[in-house]
């Protein structure tokens, strides 16, 4: 993957989702997808209004489905009362190696803090329960004894050698990445105390996870932030490139200005959320992008790369 053509190819881009309303602070984003044995494409989104506080517009996890992985039609709508959470952020699907069963993950705002959920396993996304919500990552249960982190929220989960990792975004004044690992999906353990990345360099204020791609060796690992000096910096969120070689220690790719920023004219350049997909020597890339009058939607763009990246277990 060359990382100085990469912004100009993903700029052809097709659109996903669009908010439900084309008004400023409605956003479809947060795109989480997955592909089946069957070779469907399932993609969960979080779906925002503008009229509430904010940390409390997305009012719905939509799950949607695609044999293209560009065309998507709603199967699901879970919706914030039947899950009986005052609001929803980033969602992430995921397959279970092992049953092949669909995992739901969510966050939301509990009494004390932002809190990682997770919704019962099902055959079909479509059959996703909202009354199973329940908190599975929380600042409470977290183990971390800092006494910092007031937050956590948008989980990113890879399956690696046995056991699940998830990457989230841990808040104390700032944002910063903390990894966690669990072998059944439910109870997690902190695998470092420390953040993975320093909020230094153009992410200086926030730094969050986005992605992980495995590659042959080692793994590509996207991450988004944003600059004290950007205007609006806790959602103008632009994205850069790091690599890992054992999902621990982190080597910045992008240290001085980010790779990926939205190429939409407007006061915001978010280009966030993003979501990898390898299949069929292709990289489908989804992310959340901002438009020209402050609402976001999900985009992809598609690249043919042969054999290049390569993929494993």
């Amino acid at each position: 993957m060359n990382l100085t053509t990469l912004p100009a190819a993903l700029a052809h881009c097709t659109t996903v989702l669009e908010p439900d309303k084309n008004s400023p602070e409605w956003w479809a984003g947060a795109p989480s997808v997955v592909t089946a044995e069957d070779g469907m494409f399932y993609l969960a989104a979080r779906m925002r209004e503008g009229d509430s506080p904010r940390g409390r517009r997305g009012y719905e996890i939509r799950l949607l489905q695609s044999t293209d992985g560009i065309h998507f039609s709603p199967i699901h709508h879970i919706r914030r009362e039947e899950a009986g959470v005052i609001g929803f952020e980033r969602p992430c699907l995921r397959i279970d190696p092992g049953t092949k069963r669909f995992k739901l993950y969510g966050c939301t705002l509990y009494e004390q803090g932002w809190g990682i959920l997770k919704f019962d396993d099902v055959v079909n996304p479509r059959d996703f329960d909202p009354r199973t919500a329940r908190p599975v990552l929380t600042v409470e249960n977290s183990g971390d004894d800092s006494g910092r982190i007031n937050d956590y929220k948008d989980p990113v989960l890879l399956w690696n050698s046995g056991q699940w990792h998830m990457f989230v975004i841990a808040a104390d004044k700032l944002e910063r990445i903390r990894h966690f690992a669990s072998v059944d999906g439910e109870s997690w353990r902190p695998v470092n105390p420390t953040p993975m990345m320093e909020n230094t360099g153009w992410h200086n204020y926030y730094t969050r996870p986005a992605a992980i791609l495995p590659v042959p060796v080692g793994y590509l690992f996207v991450y988004e932030g944003s600059n004290v000096n950007w205007a609006d910096p806790a959602y103008n969120i632009a994205t850069g490139m790091a690599y890992s070689p054992d999902l621990d220690t982190v080597v910045d790719l992008t240290p001085d200005k980010p790779l990926l920023m939205s190429t939409t004219p407007g006061l915001y350049h978010t280009w966030r959320y993003s979501e990898w997909i390898l299949r069929d020597n292709k990289l489908y890339v989804y992310f959340e992008a901002a438009r020209p009058n402050n609402t976001n939607e999900i985009r992809v763009s598609v690249l043919e790369v042969g054999g290049v990246l390569g993929s494993r277990e």
